[in-house]
């Protein structure tokens, strides 16, 4: 009797320890359970969920790790690149090869480190073989290497065709170069695995454009995804002092950094205006900027009510932004408090939605209903 009071009240206390890991999140569908699967992370930037239900996580100082689906963290895994990981830069995007299962091909953005503090973001394709890359190749250089340690860009996005999408900054210091066909700046690419333009880009033609340049006029792309339904790349970018912008990132289109924009340079004073013939607006903006990270459309079945919502991470705010959509528009938002700087957003298989925090003590939280 003894010996079964004992376990009882261990049960008990290890049920109320589990509690515990989890806050509990009210909103406006349903009220979820946020627990931090994993801390202890140094500012990660993207994760990918591996076939074994496990976590693959880069850390922008230059880390890629395991995660299991109980939350413990693996050694780092070797062969990464150097990265050149100073203000904004370091290891940054992750996406698995749509034939992973078969060829267990990564591929990674991140801040090439060149001569001195020169860099460029750049992306990169290896075989994942345990605690190792493989046969790493680089497959992506930005066409323009400068001094600078911000707005890099960097995340990855295949194509239902197995095209890969890279999005790529303005750098911060070159932001009218977004508007050059030439270069690379402020632009989304799209390109194959072995890192040739894909078939079909809208300036391949023409003599003063890259083959590669899919869309123009970006400022700092730092969240994209493929729409589950129409198969279009939806993308939201940072503006400036206000003015950041969701976009269908369409073939050919110019989206008017810094030409058009709703936001205006930090501190006051007016950057170019709202709207201009033949430039893009956005399907949604927000005044004053919620510093945007991380996107995924939400196709689960778990979280009742968010059926394909999409949803963004805030730096800024620390906040959960869950967008009703009807059609291309955006008819609802809500703003759900996390507390943290969310740096990546991920609909997960399991139905839950996972999120990255941008901090020296990283965490993954996962967030499904009580």
């Amino acid at each position: 009797m003894h010996k079964l009071s004992l376990f009882s009240l261990i049960v008990g206390l290890s049920l109320t320890t589990h509690s515990l890991l989890a806050e509990s999140l009210k909103t406006e569908k349903v009220t979820l359970d946020m627990q931090t699967l994993s801390s202890g992370l140094s500012h990660p930037w993207a994760m990918q969920f591996l076939p074994d239900g496990s976590f693959l996580v880069t850390e922008r100082t230059g880390t890629l790790r395991y995660i299991s689906k109980t939350g413990e963290k693996s050694e780092a895994i070797q062969g990464v690149p150097a990265v050149h990981a100073k203000g904004q830069g370091g290891l940054l995007g992750l996406v698995l090869d749509p034939d992973f299962a078969k060829n267990k091909t990564i591929y990674i953005s991140y801040s090439e480190p060149l001569d001195g503090d020169v860099n460029a973001t750049a992306v990169a394709s290896a075989v994942l073989d345990g605690q190792s890359l493989k046969q790493l190749k680089v497959i992506f250089r930005q066409a323009e290497a400068i001094n600078s340690n911000h707005h890099y860009g960097g995340r990855l996005v295949f194509t239902p065709a197995d095209e890969l999408f890279i999005t790529l900054g303005d750098r911060g210091s070159r932001r009218d170069d977004a508007q050059k066909l030439s270069g690379h700046f402020g632009k989304v690419v799209k390109i194959n695995k072995d890192g040739s333009a894909a078939a079909g880009n809208p300036f391949a033609a023409q003599a003063d454009a890259k083959a590669d340049v899919w869309s123009y006029g970006h400022r700092n792309i730092q969240g994209a995804a493929i729409h589950p339904q129409t198969g279009l790349l939806w993308t939201h970018e940072h503006g400036p002092q206000g003015g950041d912008e969701i976009n269908i990132a369409a073939a050919g289109k110019n989206y008017g950094w810094p030409v058009i924009t709703y936001g205006e340079e930090y501190g006051g004073g007016v950057i170019g205006q709202k709207t201009k013939e033949g430039l893009e607006q956005p399907l949604h903006y927000w005044v004053p900027s919620i510093a945007p990270s991380g996107m995924s459309f939400y196709t689960g079945s778990q979280i009742n009510g968010w059926q394909n919502n999409l949803l963004v991470g805030s730096l800024k705010f620390g906040q959960l932004v869950r967008l009703e959509l009807t059609g291309d528009k955006v008819s609802h938002e809500e703003r759900i408090r996390i507390g943290s700087r969310i740096r990546d957003v991920q609909a997960g298989p399991d139905g839950a939605v996972y999120l990255l925090t941008d901090e020296n003590d990283g965490k993954l939280l996962r967030l499904s209903p009580q």
